[in-house]
């Protein structure tokens, strides 16, 4: 402990624990930040709870002692990353003299592994000029797996593990499979195998005595952690396959056994958590799994497993010749409106190519379904790369209303400028895409659009009083407690990586956002009781009184713009069942879509009378 903060330490003013890590940012220490990288403590000033550290990306950064102590590491003189700053010319000349030292020394200071893009960012530039480290890494790289010394995986984001010990590589492997704790540390021991399968050239014996424990993993697995067997699986399989000799024994647990014995959608939100690539082993064993229904297995699953598993069962499906029935069945949710935004993602991407006879003027609405729910709903947003791909596909509004007619066209650019969840930016953004192709859209912007978009908003007097309320809220509370949040934050520096400022900022454009919006929505609202309203057609503040196919009666009550709530059955006027009841008599049938299935049922208005609150 220095003897500074040792004082401090004997006279009671700090904990013991304290002290050592204020010990640790003592000048003439090394420490590591996220964003600056190393740096040596030049100063402190105790008193002053400073510490003034030359990182390598900043010089002479002074940081508040408490920021300090969160965001920086520190690390010995012997680290490598310290000794880059101490001793750069003596890792210079070791990275000629012996390539494979440096890099164990740097595998050390690292824990033992790091990815090929992290040792190539401690090295690159610094220790090794930028334009001869392609050279040398190849070069080293192919010493290093010929050695031994490491795991070296075949793909840049794959691990780089240091071998310790003086068990042969084989026998390390597997001593590291049979130490792990749990199923993931089995499916990363596996990996390890998979990427030096030559290590067992001579010794498969080792390998056989792993099936057996991976059996009993994955059926232990199976019944609490799905993805995990699945995972832990297909891991073994990769390495059967990386091997010539090895071959699984026909009693082995398989991937099309833990499919068949799981729930169609448990095995969707399971498989979606997995990388691409064994989500495609998964999605292969469907055949083996389900025979002749595995075809409609896949279509069942297709909208639940995210994109990637999207995109690797439409292939699947396209490489068996069996896409036709993917495409009856994405044009089927289409048409109800219940396509989930990942499935859409792919029909917009591939709409050119696979998914050529799905993409159709239905998709636009569907869109726009999906992002106004997702808007209106309480949870975390699941739209947001469909918005994104909708702003950033330049093409793809141009392709959908070009195989509109003239009135689709137009009624989709209208849900357009009415849908919330775009900013007016976005919106004659948007729109200006879609005027180049239907120029007579254009009205909708300049004229009788614009005027319809100030009309006042009809709503009850406890729905005006909420937004209020939550107005005063806004600008009494929220708002200014945020920017004292933004000042503090701004205060821990490096507003580049400083994860409480950037959140702070986010939260401060959705409170202005929000803001504008309740101030516009209040000074077009008018409030009602809804009392005296006309019965002789369905209006706002009334009760209508359907039937459907069958004969049940349904009762729906039409309200103000703010007034829905599908439990009770209450609508609001602009809703798009409101819209569609609006101005209807008795005897009079309207296509409503039914909230839980999304399908269209036709139903018959029987009554209609007024609402008294």
């Amino acid at each position: 402990m220095h003897p500074e903060v040792a004082k401090l330490v004997e006279a009671g003013r700090i904990p013991k624990p304290v002290g050592e890590r204020l010990s640790q940012l003592a000048p003439g220490n090394f420490c590591v930040h996220k964003s600056f990288g190393t740096g040596k403590v030049i100063a402190w000033d105790l008193p002053g709870k400073k510490v003034t550290i030359d990182f390598e990306k900043s010089a002479g950064q002074t940081m508040e002692l408490q920021f300090a102590f969160q965001k920086t590491e520190w690390i010995p003189l012997t680290d490598f990353r310290a000794q880059k700053i101490e001793q750069l010319e003596t890792l210079r000349a070791l990275s000629k003299s012996d390539p494979l030292a440096l890099v164990v020394h740097l595998l050390q200071s690292h824990g033992g592994s790091m990815t090929s893009d992290a040792l190539e960012k401690e090295i690159s530039g610094a220790v090794i000029a930028e334009a001869a480290f392609k050279k040398w890494w190849t070069l080293t790289r192919k010493a290093l797996r010929a050695s031994r010394l490491a795991v070296v995986p075949p793909k840049r984001t794959g691990l780089i593990i240091l071998r310790t010990g003086d068990r042969s590589p084989a026998e390390a492997l597997v001593a590291d499979f049979e130490a792990a704790r749990d199923i993931k540390g089995m499916i990363r021991a596996l990996e390890a195998i998979a990427a030096d399968i030559g290590a067992f050239e001579s010794d498969t014996n080792a390998l056989k005595r792993l099936l057996c424990d991976i059996d009993e993993g994955a059926k232990k697995a199976a019944r609490v952690q799905l993805g995990q067997a699945l995972q832990l699986v297909a891991a073994r399989d990769e390495v059967i396959g990386s091997s010539k000799t090895l071959e699984l024994d026909p009693g082995a647990v398989r991937l099309s056994d833990l499919l068949l014995s799981t729930e169609p959608m448990k095995l969707a939100e399971e498989s979606s958590k997995l990388p691409s690539g064994r989500q495609r082993a998964v999605y292969e064993a469907f055949p083996d799994a389900f025979a002749d229904e595995w075809v409609e297995k896949s279509d069942r699953v297709v909208d639940h497993v995210g994109a990637r598993g999207v995109t690797e069962i439409a292939r699947i499906l396209l490489e068996r010749d069996e896409l036709p029935a993917l495409v009856k069945h994405l044009r089927s949710s289409i048409a109800r409106r219940a396509l989930g935004a990942d499935a859409l993602i792919w029909v917009c991407r591939e709409r050119k190519t696979a998914a050529v006879d799905v993409f159709s003027a239905d998709v636009g609405a569907t869109i726009l379904n999906l992002l106004e729910n997702d808007h209106l709903s309480d949870g975390p947003r699941k739209t947001s790369r469909l918005q994104t791909l909708l702003g950033d596909d330049k093409h793809l509004l141009t392709d959908l209303v070009g195989i509109m007619d003239v009135n689709e066209a137009r009624n989709f650019a209208r849900r357009l400028l009415d849908c919330a969840v775009f900013g007016d930016l976005e919106k004659k953004s948007l729109m200006a895409r879609i005027i180049k192709v239907r120029p007579e859209t254009g009205e909708l912007v300049n004229g009788t659009h614009s005027k319809r978009r100030e009309e006042a908003l009809l709503v009850s007097w406890d729905s005006l009083e909420r937004k209020k309320s939550e107005l005063d809220e806004l600008i009494r509370v929220r708002i200014p407690q945020n920017t004292k949040d933004i000042s503090i934050a701004r205060s821990y520096g490096d507003l580049r990586e400083n994860f409480e400022y950037k959140s702070a900022k986010d939260l401060q454009k959705y409170l202005m956002h929000r803001k504008h919006e309740l101030e516009r929505d209040i000074t077009r609202a008018r409030g009602t009781d809804f009392k005296g309203s006309n019965s002789t057609t369905v209006n706002i503040g009334t009760i209508v009184t359907l039937t459907d196919i069958a004969g049940a009666e349904i009762e729906m009550t039409v309200l103000g713009a703010w007034d829905s709530d599908p439990e009770k059955k209450l609508v609001s006027y602009l809703s798009e069942v409101g819209k569609a009841l609006v101005g209807r008599k008795p005897g009079e049938t309207v296509q409503i879509r039914d909230e839980t299935t999304e399908a269209f049922q036709t139903l018959t208005i029987q009554s209609i009378r007024p609402y008294n609150p």
